[in-house]
Parts: C-alpha cells; sequence; structure tokens
C-alpha cells in the first residue's frame, strides 16, 4: 500500500490539518472511509490504551498476526492493512488543535462539525478517490459521524457510527439531569489534553518517526490558550440550551445509509445514542446492529469487520452482495451466561411487544403483575443506598427487549431528589445475571437516572416506555408531599429462563454492588459525584418511594412472547 503522513488539508477559514493517507498501489481510484478527531492520529493503539490492548489481544489473538502487523492500528480506527486490500483508502485526520494539526482544541464544536465536512469534501476529489466517501470509527468517531452527516457533504455515501452517542446532553454529560463528571474528568486529560497539538509533555512517540507527535512544543500558557475546556462548558450549561442544540446532531437531515452498531452493556455512554440515532436519522436506508462485549472488541474482529465490509461494498462501491434484502434490526439477542443469539426484526420497538407494568410494593418489597391496594411507602436517606423490589420467579421463559421506565411517586424532605434507577435479574439460586459490559467486567440488565427537578416531559417526543424530558429548567420539589415522575431507563435486552426474577433497585447516588473485589459503583467510569453539580445542602434528606391504592409506582417492560413453558 501507499502511506503518506501529514497530508496537509486546508479548510474553509485558511486553517491547515494533517492527515494520514493510506491507499492501495496504482492509479485506480477508490472509495475511501475517514475518520477526523482529537485522539492522535500518530499514537499507536498498545502505546496509548495498553490495558484495552492486552484485552483485545487476549480476545483476538490474531489483531496484529492474522493479515495484518498491527503497526498502523489506532485506538477506535480501522486498520489500514486490513481495508486496502478489500479496495478501500483510509483517512484518518488530526482535527484542530490535536495531534499535528495546530489551532484552537474545541472537541465536539461546531467549528470540528465544519472542519470535518471540508475534509470529506477534500477527499472526495483526490484523483485517487472514487468520489465516495464513507465514516467508520468507534465512539468519539463515531459521534461526530452523526454530526456531520446531517450538514450532507456531497461526497458522503454512507456511515457506519460504531457505539457512539447521538443526544450530547442526555447521553453524555447528564444523565436525566443529572451531571456525569467522573467519566469526563478521566477521560479529557487522558484522551484529549495528552494529545493537543503543541503539548510538548506528551507521553506518546510516533513509531513510524520515533518524535512526538503533537507538532512544535507550546508554553502551558500557551496551551491553556489554545483549547477549550469541554469539562467548563458542561458546568456551565446544566440544562439544553442552545450550546448543547448546536452540538446535537439534527438527525432528520441525515440523508445518507446509516449501519448503527451499539452495545448492550454501553450504559452511561454509547447504548441510548445508536438507537435513538438510528431512529431519528431521516435516511430511507438504515440498519441498527446491537452486540455485547467490550466497547472496543466487535469493532476489530473478523465477523463484523465483514459486517461493516458488506455495508461499504454495497454504498460505496454499489455492489449488489444482498445487504439490503437483510432486515433493518440485527440484535444479538442476550442469555444468561454471555449468551448471545442472533436475531433479525423489522422495527424498534419490536411489533410484538406485549407492555407489561410491575408494580413495587413497599410493603414487602415486591414486584408484582398488578397493584396493591394498601398505600405503604419504603425511605432511605440521601445520598446514599436505597431500596430494591424483587419480582416472583418467572413461571417460562421469559424476554424483555425495548425501551423501559419507571413511574414512580415519591417524596422528599430535600430539596431535590436524584433518583438511579438500576433493573437487575437473579436466577434461582439468586445469583445476580451480569454481562461484560463495554467498559465495566461486570454490568446489571440496564439502568435510568432522573433528577426530580427535571421531571417535566415533552408529551410529544415520548412514547410507551420511553420518557422524553425537557431538561431545559427547574420544577421545583414539593417538601413532605408525594409527587410523580417517570424515569427513563435506557433500552436492554433479555431472555431469562423459568425461575428467574427481575428487580428494580433505586438509591440515591451512583449504583453499589459488593463484589469479590469490593464495592463497584455504577457501570465502569461512568459516575455523578460532581459536588457543584449535587451539593449535600440541596440532596441531602429523606426520599420515600410511595406503593400501592392511589400510588401505582411501577416499571413498564417491553416483554417479548415468551418461548416455551415450564
Amino acid at each position: 500500500m501507499i502511506f503518506e503522513k501529514n497530508v496537509e488539508i486546508k479548510v474553509r477559514d485558511g486553517a491547515v490539518l494533517r492527515a494520514n493517507v493510506f491507499r492501495p498501489e496504482g492509479d485506480a481510484p477508490v472509495p475511501v472511509l475517514m475518520t477526523h478527531g482529537p485522539y492522535g492520529k500518530d499514537a499507536h493503539f498498545e502505546d496509548a490504551f495498553k490495558p484495552q490492548w492486552d484485552e483485545l489481544k487476549r480476545l483476538y489473538p490474531g489483531i496484529d498476526t492474522d493479515g495484518s502487523s498491527g503497526h498502523y492500528l489506532r485506538w477506535e480506527v480501522a486498520d489500514p492493512e486490513r481495508w486496502i486490500p478489500l479496495g478501500y483508502a483510509i483517512v484518518v485526520v488530526d482535527s484542530r488543535g490535536a495531534g499535528e494539526s495546530p489551532g484552537k482544541l474545541q472537541v465536539w464544536s461546531p467549528q470540528e462539525v465544519d472542519d470535518y465536512h471540508d475534509c470529506i469534501e477534500w477527499a472526495g476529489t483526490q484523483s485517487w478517490c472514487s468520489g465516495k466517501v464513507g465514516l467508520l470509527g468507534i465512539s468519539y468517531y463515531a459521534m461526530n459521524q452523526w454530526q456531520v452527516a446531517a450538514t450532507r457533504p456531497s461526497h458522503l455515501a454512507a456511515i457506519c457510527p460504531w457505539e457512539g452517542a447521538a443526544d450530547f446532553y442526555r447521553d453524555v454529560s447528564h444523565h436525566g439531569g443529572i451531571f456525569g463528571n467522573h467519566f469526563l474528568q478521566i477521560w479529557y486529560p487522558k484522551q484529549i489534553l495528552s494529545v493537543q497539538n503543541g503539548n510538548g509533555q506528551s507521553n506518546y512517540i510516533d513509531r513510524d518517526t520515533g518524535k512526538m507527535m503533537t507538532g512544535r512544543p507550546l508554553t502551558p500558557d500557551e496551551l491553556t490558550v489554545n483549547r477549550v475546556d469541554i469539562i467548563d462548558q458542561f458546568r456551565q450549561h446544566p440544562f439544553v440550551d442552545d450550546w448543547y442544540e448546536a452540538r446535537t446532531s439534527k438527525l432528520s437531515q441525515i440523508e445518507v445509509p446509516v449501519l448503527s452498531a451499539g452495545n448492550w452493556g454501553g450504559m452511561g455512554l454509547h447504548l441510548r445514542g445508536n438507537i435513538y440515532g438510528f431512529l431519528g436519522t431521516g435516511s430511507q436506508q438504515k440498519w441498527l446492529q446491537m452486540h455485547g462485549g467490550t466497547h472496543w472488541e466487535s469493532f476489530y474482529l473478523p465477523q463484523y469487520v465483514e459486517l461493516q465490509k458488506r455495508f461499504f461494498d454495497r454504498f460505496l462501491k454499489g455492489q449488489e452482495n444482498g445487504w439490503e434484502e437483510q432486515p433493518p434490526l440485527i440484535l444479538e439477542v442476550r442469555h444468561p451466561g454471555e449468551k448471545f443469539v442472533t436475531r433479525y426484526e423489522h422495527e424498534w420497538p419490536l411489533a410484538r411487544t406485549e407492555w407489561t407494568a410491575m408494580y413495587l410494593d413497599a410493603s414487602s418489597k415486591g414486584l408484582s403483575d398488578s397493584p396493591r391496594p394498601q398505600e405503604a411507602g419504603s425511605s432511605y436517606e440521601a445520598p446514599g443506598a436505597g431500596v430494591e423490589f424483587v419480582s416472583e420467579p418467572f413461571s417460562m421463559e421469559t424476554e424483555f427487549t425495548g425501551p423501559l421506565s419507571a413511574a414512580l411517586w415519591v417524596q422528599t424532605d430535600a430539596q431535590d431528589m436524584d433518583l438511579f434507577v438500576t433493573i437487575r435479574a437473579y436466577d434461582p439460586q439468586g445469583k445476580e445475571v451480569l454481562f461484560r459490559g463495554a467498559t465495566d467486567p461486570a454490568v446489571p440488565i440496564a439502568q435510568g437516572w432522573l433528577r426530580a427537578s427535571h421531571r417535566k416531559t415533552i408529551p410529544e417526543l415520548s412514547s410507551a416506555g420511553r420518557p422524553h424530558h425537557e431538561h431545559r429548567m427547574i420544577e421545583p420539589v414539593p417538601s413532605n408531599e408525594p409527587f410523580r415522575v417517570e424515569v427513563e431507563i435506557w433500552p436492554t435486552c433479555i431472555v431469562l429462563p423459568a425461575g428467574y426474577r427481575i428487580s428494580v433497585r433505586i438509591d440515591a447516588q451512583d449504583f453499589e454492588r459488593e463484589g469479590a473485589t469490593g464495592p463497584r459503583k455504577g457501570s465502569g467510569p461512568f459516575l455523578h459525584t460532581d459536588p457543584t453539580d449535587r451539593p449535600l445542602e440541596r440532596f441531602r434528606g429523606r426520599n420515600t418511594i410511595l406503593t400501592g391504592g392511589r400510588f401505582d409506582s411501577h416499571l413498564m417492560l417491553p416483554r417479548i412472547a415468551a418461548t416455551r413453558k415450564t
């Protein structure tokens, strides 16, 4: 293959970005697969993410021997050595202010989207390009696909956002209105500032040159001036406003074919966006693929590379390969024991969904199919662990696949109330059903969050199992008086055998589980611990879940017809 390093791309305001271009030998034009972002195009996967690299090597030992040396592998980017022989060019661009591209670093900004648009148009006019550009990448490299595709670059032909959020408020910064600070405070210095253009203290060395991969060193003051701190911006914007609107994709404006690939265990960042990005896109040709496992492994495993290839062969090369004959949903249905069974479906939610309410009972801590006539309450101190409601064993195999929610009657003597809702499942011996998550080795079935003062919903955007909250203003919480909230719980998929139970746990802080290695909170790094967002003087108090009688507190579950009885 031909490898061109630091190819210059001039964008509309005259700034110059730098890209690595990998393409087949010869003069025949080929379609392009592009990524554009701030992670450093010259930071090798192993150097930048050693623990994740070791896990990938364990899961796929042939990642750097089976058809590839692995020399050009980058975090969350397609491997050129696997794609060039398939007749594609790979273009990896350092976004403005990152790696070898000088300028002001502004992640997820309108400026970055404009730059990405211009890079796509540049690639589409090169002599070695067929005129068609596709987008392929994980996480950040998926999230900005939603953004740029809505600007409709003329050479963009298809996108494949792999595990990438779509709504920057609800998916990324504020879960149910609660600031998810912990992940951002780890991610921003490690993955963004470490490769900022001009960072002379970067730990990453370009394996091709043996030199630093962040350009000419700048002083600390110059580095600070040359970036916009995204965490500060998130704190300054606690509600959905014009700032968020400018950073959230206008999904309906996307017209190109879409393959959206999400992770059932991606709670806290990428699960919700892949499903609702798929639903919201205006494209008439779109597919949703849902899988399990870690955040990065599926992207590189041979069966998923083949899926990506079939998609792009159809829409970038025009091959009649039968892609469009498959239904629009490709679901890896979860079963206990890390078992996944691929099943094809035609719509989301599934047409045969039986919306099933399971009612909470504070007196017995149970979940049942019918509400109890007696009113009861279960209280807990905030912040702190809450209360769990557990069903009776299912009499037959039971599947829940789709969106879900909790309608709860609550009461508090605090000024506000944060609800952390966790859906769990247990086998007949009482052992919890867990799965390897995107960023956590043991995730529950589903999670949801809501700040009670953000309880206002938009009815016309809400649907069964999916309340859509406005998040534009505070709705005061009544003191020591019952009020009703609806909590959006991120979508799930699970088939539970007969004898298994399901539960809902409600806490006043990130869910915590006692395990072999000590307490575990939340799902991976997606915690909500910012003292400016959750000051004790506002949230400390006694919270109560009210059930029975006029308090119809319940889960709304997407039950799918059982396949067999006991």
